[in-house]
Protein backbone atom coordinates (compact mmCIF):
# COMPACT_ATOMS: atom_id res chain seq x y z
CA UNK A 1 0.00 0.00 0.00
CA UNK A 2 1.21 3.36 -0.76
CA UNK A 3 1.73 5.78 2.40
CA UNK A 4 2.46 9.96 2.67
CA UNK A 5 6.23 9.10 1.55
CA UNK A 6 4.40 8.61 -1.92
CA UNK A 7 2.71 12.08 -2.18
CA UNK A 8 4.49 14.85 -3.97
CA UNK A 9 5.70 17.74 -2.08
CA UNK A 10 2.77 20.23 -3.01
CA UNK A 11 -0.12 17.57 -2.39
CA UNK A 12 0.75 18.07 1.91
CA UNK A 13 -0.70 21.87 2.95
CA UNK A 14 -3.56 20.69 0.76
CA UNK A 15 -4.19 17.84 2.62
CA UNK A 16 -3.44 18.95 6.10
CA UNK A 17 -5.42 22.29 5.22
CA UNK A 18 -8.57 19.95 4.60
CA UNK A 19 -8.17 18.57 7.80
CA UNK A 20 -7.59 21.42 9.85
CA UNK A 21 -11.15 22.59 8.92
CA UNK A 22 -13.86 23.10 11.50
CA UNK A 23 -16.28 20.06 10.32
CA UNK A 24 -17.04 19.14 13.62
CA UNK A 25 -18.26 22.30 14.88
CA UNK A 26 -20.21 23.10 11.46
CA UNK A 27 -21.48 19.15 12.01
CA UNK A 28 -22.79 20.18 15.70
CA UNK A 29 -24.30 23.45 14.60
CA UNK A 30 -26.15 22.30 11.66
CA UNK A 31 -27.39 18.99 13.10
CA UNK A 32 -28.96 20.99 16.18
CA UNK A 33 -31.18 22.42 13.38
CA UNK A 34 -34.41 20.34 12.41
CA UNK A 35 -34.11 20.80 8.29
CA UNK A 36 -36.49 17.38 7.95
CA UNK A 37 -37.99 17.28 3.90
CA UNK A 38 -41.30 18.67 5.02
CA UNK A 39 -40.16 21.21 7.69
CA UNK A 40 -40.37 24.44 5.48
CA UNK A 41 -39.04 26.94 8.49
CA UNK A 42 -35.58 24.47 9.61
CA UNK A 43 -35.23 24.11 5.63
CA UNK A 44 -35.03 28.14 5.23
CA UNK A 45 -32.82 28.24 8.45
CA UNK A 46 -30.43 25.65 7.51
CA UNK A 47 -30.15 26.96 3.72
CA UNK A 48 -29.27 30.31 5.36
CA UNK A 49 -26.30 28.22 7.22
CA UNK A 50 -25.12 26.45 4.17
CA UNK A 51 -25.04 29.95 2.28
CA UNK A 52 -22.86 31.91 5.32
CA UNK A 53 -20.61 28.68 5.06
CA UNK A 54 -20.57 28.30 1.72
CA UNK A 55 -19.70 31.77 0.88
CA UNK A 56 -16.00 31.61 1.88
CA UNK A 57 -15.80 30.08 -2.19
CA UNK A 58 -15.55 32.26 -5.04
CA UNK A 59 -17.61 32.38 -7.57
CA UNK A 60 -21.57 33.13 -7.71
CA UNK A 61 -23.43 31.80 -4.94
CA UNK A 62 -27.65 31.57 -5.68
CA UNK A 63 -30.58 30.55 -3.38
CA UNK A 64 -33.28 29.58 -5.73
CA UNK A 65 -36.85 28.11 -4.87
CA UNK A 66 -37.72 24.63 -6.22
CA UNK A 67 -39.39 23.43 -9.04
CA UNK A 68 -43.51 23.73 -8.80
CA UNK A 69 -44.50 20.21 -8.07
CA UNK A 70 -47.60 18.33 -6.98
CA UNK A 71 -48.48 15.23 -4.56
CA UNK A 72 -52.11 13.39 -4.28
CA UNK A 73 -53.68 13.62 -1.30
CA UNK A 74 -55.11 10.45 0.56
CA UNK A 75 -58.75 11.32 -1.39
CA UNK A 76 -56.89 11.49 -4.85
CA UNK A 77 -56.62 15.12 -5.50
CA UNK A 78 -53.40 16.52 -6.52
CA UNK A 79 -51.85 19.70 -4.68
CA UNK A 80 -48.94 21.94 -4.63
CA UNK A 81 -45.99 20.32 -2.44
CA UNK A 82 -43.92 22.73 -0.15
CA UNK A 83 -40.15 22.40 -0.98
CA UNK A 84 -37.19 24.10 0.55
CA UNK A 85 -34.94 26.58 -1.09
CA UNK A 86 -31.76 25.28 -3.18
CA UNK A 87 -28.08 26.12 -3.47
CA UNK A 88 -26.43 26.75 -6.20
CA UNK A 89 -22.52 27.78 -6.05
CA UNK A 90 -20.93 28.18 -9.25
CA UNK A 91 -17.05 28.80 -9.90
CA UNK A 92 -14.53 29.02 -12.54
CA UNK A 93 -17.47 28.11 -15.89
CA UNK A 94 -14.72 28.43 -18.03
CA UNK A 95 -12.01 26.86 -17.00
CA UNK A 96 -10.60 23.43 -18.60
CA UNK A 97 -12.01 21.04 -16.10
CA UNK A 98 -15.80 21.22 -15.06
CA UNK A 99 -16.58 19.13 -12.24
CA UNK A 100 -20.47 18.71 -10.11
CA UNK A 101 -20.44 18.40 -6.36
CA UNK A 102 -23.82 17.59 -4.79
CA UNK A 103 -25.50 17.42 -1.34
CA UNK A 104 -28.63 17.87 -0.03
CA UNK A 105 -29.74 19.57 3.38
CA UNK A 106 -33.24 17.76 4.59
CA UNK A 107 -33.69 14.78 6.73
CA UNK A 108 -35.65 12.00 7.49
CA UNK A 109 -36.67 13.29 10.80
CA UNK A 110 -39.70 15.36 10.94
CA UNK A 111 -40.40 17.85 13.01
CA UNK A 112 -41.74 15.96 16.12
CA UNK A 113 -39.52 13.09 16.10
CA UNK A 114 -38.19 12.59 19.33
CA UNK A 115 -34.64 12.51 17.75
CA UNK A 116 -33.42 16.14 17.20
CA UNK A 117 -30.11 16.33 19.37
CA UNK A 118 -26.25 14.63 19.49
CA UNK A 119 -24.80 12.69 21.88
CA UNK A 120 -21.32 11.00 21.92
CA UNK A 121 -21.51 7.10 21.98
CA UNK A 122 -17.52 7.15 22.79
CA UNK A 123 -14.27 9.73 22.21
CA UNK A 124 -14.62 8.82 17.99
CA UNK A 125 -18.81 8.63 17.41
CA UNK A 126 -21.11 11.05 17.18
CA UNK A 127 -24.96 10.57 17.07
CA UNK A 128 -27.32 12.63 15.79
CA UNK A 129 -29.97 13.69 13.27
CA UNK A 130 -28.13 13.99 10.09
CA UNK A 131 -24.64 13.60 11.58
CA UNK A 132 -23.35 10.81 8.33
CA UNK A 133 -26.52 11.79 5.93
CA UNK A 134 -25.63 14.06 5.27
CA UNK A 135 -24.54 17.18 7.25
CA UNK A 136 -20.78 15.45 7.88
CA UNK A 137 -20.71 15.07 4.12
CA UNK A 138 -21.38 18.55 3.49
CA UNK A 139 -18.53 19.70 6.21
CA UNK A 140 -16.40 17.27 4.27
CA UNK A 141 -17.10 18.75 0.57
CA UNK A 142 -16.73 22.42 2.12
CA UNK A 143 -13.56 21.60 3.77
CA UNK A 144 -11.98 20.01 0.76
CA UNK A 145 -13.36 22.94 -1.97
CA UNK A 146 -11.68 25.31 0.66
CA UNK A 147 -8.09 23.29 0.45
CA UNK A 148 -8.11 22.95 -2.93
CA UNK A 149 -8.78 26.84 -3.91
CA UNK A 150 -5.45 27.85 -1.88
CA UNK A 151 -3.42 25.35 -4.08
CA UNK A 152 -1.87 26.82 -6.90
CA UNK A 153 -3.61 24.80 -9.30
CA UNK A 154 -7.08 25.64 -8.57
CA UNK A 155 -7.39 27.85 -11.46
CA UNK A 156 -7.12 24.10 -13.95
CA UNK A 157 -11.21 23.32 -12.29
CA UNK A 158 -14.22 25.22 -12.40
CA UNK A 159 -17.09 23.87 -10.43
CA UNK A 160 -20.97 23.85 -10.00
CA UNK A 161 -22.11 22.80 -6.01
CA UNK A 162 -25.64 21.66 -5.25
CA UNK A 163 -27.45 21.46 -1.81
CA UNK A 164 -30.87 20.51 -2.43
CA UNK A 165 -33.81 20.23 -0.06
CA UNK A 166 -35.31 17.51 -1.30
CA UNK A 167 -33.31 14.77 -1.94
CA UNK A 168 -35.38 12.53 0.82
CA UNK A 169 -38.35 12.47 -0.52
CA UNK A 170 -36.78 11.87 -4.17
CA UNK A 171 -35.69 15.36 -5.23
CA UNK A 172 -39.06 16.25 -7.35
CA UNK A 173 -38.26 19.91 -7.01
CA UNK A 174 -34.31 19.90 -8.13
CA UNK A 175 -34.25 17.07 -10.68
CA UNK A 176 -34.32 20.16 -13.43
CA UNK A 177 -31.43 21.67 -11.53
CA UNK A 178 -29.20 18.65 -11.02
CA UNK A 179 -29.79 17.96 -14.80
CA UNK A 180 -28.56 21.57 -15.59
CA UNK A 181 -25.47 21.52 -13.46
CA UNK A 182 -24.86 18.15 -15.00
CA UNK A 183 -24.42 19.55 -18.44
CA UNK A 184 -21.09 19.95 -19.51
CA UNK A 185 -19.39 18.32 -16.59
CA UNK A 186 -16.60 15.51 -16.45
CA UNK A 187 -17.29 13.99 -13.52
CA UNK A 188 -19.43 14.42 -9.96
CA UNK A 189 -18.94 13.57 -6.74
CA UNK A 190 -22.07 13.55 -4.18
CA UNK A 191 -21.54 13.30 -0.40
CA UNK A 192 -23.81 10.83 0.79
CA UNK A 193 -22.22 8.39 3.36
CA UNK A 194 -20.27 5.35 2.62
CA UNK A 195 -21.85 2.43 1.89
CA UNK A 196 -20.23 0.63 4.17
CA UNK A 197 -18.80 1.96 8.32
CA UNK A 198 -15.04 0.24 6.78
CA UNK A 199 -15.37 3.74 3.37
CA UNK A 200 -16.89 1.36 0.50
CA UNK A 201 -18.10 3.17 -1.69
CA UNK A 202 -21.53 2.28 -3.67
CA UNK A 203 -20.80 1.42 -7.25
CA UNK A 204 -24.00 0.41 -9.28
CA UNK A 205 -27.35 1.59 -8.26
CA UNK A 206 -30.76 0.23 -9.33
CA UNK A 207 -33.30 3.51 -10.36
CA UNK A 208 -36.14 3.63 -8.20
CA UNK A 209 -40.30 4.87 -9.13
CA UNK A 210 -42.68 5.98 -6.79
CA UNK A 211 -46.43 5.83 -7.67
CA UNK A 212 -49.80 6.95 -6.52
CA UNK A 213 -52.37 4.98 -8.26
CA UNK A 214 -55.88 5.94 -7.90
CA UNK A 215 -58.53 4.24 -8.53
CA UNK A 216 -62.37 5.46 -9.00
CA UNK A 217 -65.19 2.94 -8.97
CA UNK A 218 -68.56 3.47 -8.50
CA UNK A 219 -70.63 3.40 -4.83
CA UNK A 220 -73.66 1.10 -4.25
CA UNK A 221 -75.60 -0.23 -1.45
CA UNK A 222 -73.14 -3.29 -0.05
CA UNK A 223 -76.76 -5.27 0.80
CA UNK A 224 -79.07 -3.70 -1.23
CA UNK A 225 -77.45 -2.83 -5.00
CA UNK A 226 -73.89 -4.46 -4.67
CA UNK A 227 -73.57 -5.53 -8.30
CA UNK A 228 -74.34 -2.13 -9.24
CA UNK A 229 -71.11 -0.93 -7.89
CA UNK A 230 -67.68 -1.13 -9.08
CA UNK A 231 -65.06 -1.70 -5.56
CA UNK A 232 -62.43 0.26 -5.97
CA UNK A 233 -60.34 -0.76 -3.42
CA UNK A 234 -60.77 -4.41 -4.68
CA UNK A 235 -59.42 -3.20 -7.77
CA UNK A 236 -56.38 -1.41 -6.24
CA UNK A 237 -56.22 -5.15 -4.45
CA UNK A 238 -56.27 -6.69 -7.49
CA UNK A 239 -53.42 -4.45 -9.18
CA UNK A 240 -51.22 -4.91 -6.40
CA UNK A 241 -51.03 -8.55 -6.69
CA UNK A 242 -50.65 -8.03 -10.06
CA UNK A 243 -47.72 -6.33 -10.16
CA UNK A 244 -46.35 -8.82 -7.21
CA UNK A 245 -46.71 -11.53 -9.98
CA UNK A 246 -43.79 -8.97 -11.58
CA UNK A 247 -41.05 -9.45 -9.41
CA UNK A 248 -38.00 -10.77 -10.49
CA UNK A 249 -33.96 -10.42 -10.93
CA UNK A 250 -33.69 -7.14 -11.89
CA UNK A 251 -36.83 -5.80 -10.57
CA UNK A 252 -38.23 -5.22 -7.19
CA UNK A 253 -41.85 -3.79 -6.76
CA UNK A 254 -43.07 -2.98 -3.09
CA UNK A 255 -47.09 -2.23 -3.23
CA UNK A 256 -46.73 -0.49 0.20
CA UNK A 257 -50.10 1.33 1.18
CA UNK A 258 -53.58 1.53 -0.06
CA UNK A 259 -55.80 3.69 0.71
CA UNK A 260 -59.42 4.68 0.34
CA UNK A 261 -62.65 2.63 1.46
CA UNK A 262 -65.36 3.54 3.90
CA UNK A 263 -68.39 2.33 5.86
CA UNK A 264 -68.91 -1.18 5.62
CA UNK A 265 -72.42 -0.92 4.28
CA UNK A 266 -71.40 0.70 1.01
CA UNK A 267 -69.40 -0.11 -1.82
CA UNK A 268 -66.15 2.07 -1.94
CA UNK A 269 -65.62 4.33 -5.18
CA UNK A 270 -62.51 5.56 -4.31
CA UNK A 271 -58.74 3.69 -3.33
CA UNK A 272 -55.35 4.69 -4.10
CA UNK A 273 -52.38 2.47 -4.15
CA UNK A 274 -48.86 4.01 -3.42
CA UNK A 275 -46.05 1.72 -5.07
CA UNK A 276 -42.39 1.56 -4.93
CA UNK A 277 -40.34 0.21 -8.17
CA UNK A 278 -36.65 -0.56 -8.12
CA UNK A 279 -35.24 -1.38 -11.85
CA UNK A 280 -31.79 -2.31 -12.28
CA UNK A 281 -30.92 -1.54 -15.53
CA UNK A 282 -32.40 1.28 -18.20
CA UNK A 283 -33.83 -2.37 -19.81
CA UNK A 284 -35.51 -3.01 -16.82
CA UNK A 285 -36.99 0.23 -16.15
CA UNK A 286 -38.79 0.36 -19.74
CA UNK A 287 -40.35 -3.67 -18.49
CA UNK A 288 -41.59 -2.57 -15.95
CA UNK A 289 -43.19 1.03 -16.81
CA UNK A 290 -44.79 -1.58 -19.97
CA UNK A 291 -45.90 -3.79 -17.45
CA UNK A 292 -47.49 -1.32 -15.09
CA UNK A 293 -49.35 -0.03 -18.09
CA UNK A 294 -50.83 -3.45 -19.02
CA UNK A 295 -51.67 -4.30 -15.57
CA UNK A 296 -53.62 -1.10 -15.09
CA UNK A 297 -55.29 -1.32 -18.73
CA UNK A 298 -56.37 -5.11 -18.20
CA UNK A 299 -57.75 -3.86 -14.38
CA UNK A 300 -59.39 -1.08 -16.02
CA UNK A 301 -61.18 -3.16 -18.19
CA UNK A 302 -61.88 -6.15 -15.76
CA UNK A 303 -63.28 -4.07 -13.00
CA UNK A 304 -64.88 -0.99 -14.86
CA UNK A 305 -62.99 1.45 -13.49
CA UNK A 306 -61.21 4.26 -13.93
CA UNK A 307 -57.35 4.72 -13.10
CA UNK A 308 -55.08 7.46 -13.13
CA UNK A 309 -51.20 7.21 -12.54
CA UNK A 310 -49.55 10.21 -10.95
CA UNK A 311 -45.24 9.97 -10.54
CA UNK A 312 -42.81 7.69 -12.10
CA UNK A 313 -39.02 6.56 -12.38
CA UNK A 314 -37.83 9.65 -10.52
CA UNK A 315 -34.36 7.96 -9.78
CA UNK A 316 -33.11 6.69 -13.10
CA UNK A 317 -30.60 3.57 -13.24
CA UNK A 318 -26.88 3.85 -12.42
CA UNK A 319 -25.08 1.26 -14.34
CA UNK A 320 -20.72 1.51 -13.92
CA UNK A 321 -19.58 2.03 -17.36
CA UNK A 322 -15.88 2.57 -18.20
CA UNK A 323 -15.86 5.87 -17.51
CA UNK A 324 -17.43 5.79 -14.02
CA UNK A 325 -14.66 2.50 -13.47
CA UNK A 326 -12.26 5.33 -13.90
CA UNK A 327 -13.16 7.54 -11.92
CA UNK A 328 -13.94 4.81 -8.88
CA UNK A 329 -10.44 3.52 -9.43
CA UNK A 330 -9.19 6.83 -9.27
CA UNK A 331 -10.77 7.44 -5.92
CA UNK A 332 -9.62 4.24 -5.14
CA UNK A 333 -5.99 4.91 -5.91
CA UNK A 334 -6.39 8.58 -3.60
CA UNK A 335 -7.23 6.54 -0.86
CA UNK A 336 -4.20 4.23 -0.75
CA UNK A 337 -1.97 6.85 -1.53
CA UNK A 338 -3.83 8.26 1.49
CA UNK A 339 -3.68 4.89 3.59
CA UNK A 340 -7.09 4.35 3.06
CA UNK A 341 -8.39 1.05 1.49
CA UNK A 342 -11.47 1.96 -0.20
CA UNK A 343 -14.04 -0.07 -2.54
CA UNK A 344 -16.71 -0.38 -3.83
CA UNK A 345 -19.92 -2.79 -4.03
CA UNK A 346 -23.42 -2.41 -5.76
CA UNK A 347 -26.67 -1.41 -3.69
CA UNK A 348 -30.28 -1.15 -3.80
CA UNK A 349 -30.22 2.56 -2.77
CA UNK A 350 -30.52 5.06 -4.72
CA UNK A 351 -29.89 8.95 -4.74
CA UNK A 352 -29.13 12.38 -6.50
CA UNK A 353 -26.10 10.28 -8.28
CA UNK A 354 -29.25 8.17 -10.42
CA UNK A 355 -30.13 11.38 -11.54
CA UNK A 356 -26.31 12.30 -12.57
CA UNK A 357 -25.17 9.70 -14.07
CA UNK A 358 -28.31 9.54 -16.41
CA UNK A 359 -26.69 13.00 -18.01
CA UNK A 360 -24.23 10.89 -18.96
CA UNK A 361 -21.25 12.36 -16.25
CA UNK A 362 -19.22 9.32 -14.25
CA UNK A 363 -20.32 10.16 -10.57
CA UNK A 364 -19.56 8.65 -7.29
CA UNK A 365 -22.31 9.64 -4.71
CA UNK A 366 -20.58 8.15 -1.52
CA UNK A 367 -17.55 10.77 -0.64
CA UNK A 368 -18.98 11.58 2.69
CA UNK A 369 -18.55 10.40 6.18
CA UNK A 370 -18.03 6.52 7.31
CA UNK A 371 -21.02 5.80 9.64
CA UNK A 372 -24.34 4.08 10.07
CA UNK A 373 -27.41 3.10 10.97
CA UNK A 374 -28.80 6.14 8.75
CA UNK A 375 -32.42 7.40 8.57
CA UNK A 376 -32.76 6.22 12.23
CA UNK A 377 -32.31 7.34 15.46
CA UNK A 378 -29.38 5.38 16.12
CA UNK A 379 -27.28 7.27 13.45
CA UNK A 380 -23.46 7.57 13.68
CA UNK A 381 -20.44 9.41 12.78
CA UNK A 382 -17.45 7.72 13.03
CA UNK A 383 -15.75 11.07 13.79
CA UNK A 384 -11.85 10.39 12.16
CA UNK A 385 -13.64 9.91 9.19
CA UNK A 386 -13.91 13.91 8.32
CA UNK A 387 -10.36 14.44 8.25
CA UNK A 388 -9.82 11.04 6.26
CA UNK A 389 -12.92 12.17 3.69
CA UNK A 390 -11.39 15.56 3.33
CA UNK A 391 -8.42 15.07 2.41
CA UNK A 392 -9.37 12.05 -0.24
CA UNK A 393 -11.52 14.78 -1.96
CA UNK A 394 -8.47 17.50 -1.59
CA UNK A 395 -6.29 15.05 -2.71
CA UNK A 396 -8.31 13.92 -5.67
CA UNK A 397 -9.17 17.32 -6.71
CA UNK A 398 -5.14 17.86 -6.80
CA UNK A 399 -4.60 14.64 -8.95
CA UNK A 400 -7.47 15.65 -11.19
CA UNK A 401 -5.82 19.49 -11.84
CA UNK A 402 -2.26 18.07 -12.28
CA UNK A 403 -3.05 14.98 -14.16
CA UNK A 404 -6.57 15.51 -15.88
CA UNK A 405 -9.47 12.87 -16.05
CA UNK A 406 -8.42 9.03 -16.19
CA UNK A 407 -8.91 7.67 -19.18
CA UNK A 408 -11.51 4.33 -18.99
CA UNK A 409 -9.31 0.95 -19.46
Amino acid sequence: MATDADLLPEDRPVLEAACAAPMLDQILDWSAINSGSRNMDGLSAMAGRLVDAFSVLPGDLDRLPAAPVTSVAADGRESPMALGDNILLTVRPDAPLQLLFTGHMDTVFPTDSRFQTCQWLNESTLNGPGVADMKGGIAVMLAALKAFEASPLCDRIGYQVVLNSDEEIGSPGSAALLMQAAQGKQAAFTYEPSALPDGTLAGARPGSGNFSIVVTGRSAHAGRNPGDGRNALLAAADIALRLEALIRDGLTINPARIEGGGPNNVVPDHAILRVNMRARTPADQQMAQDALKAVLDEVAERREVAIHIHGGFGRPPKPMDDRALALFTLVRDCGRWLGQDIGWRDTGGVCDGNNIAACGVPVVDTMGVRGGSIHSDQEYLIVPSLGERASLTALLLYTLARNGMPRPA
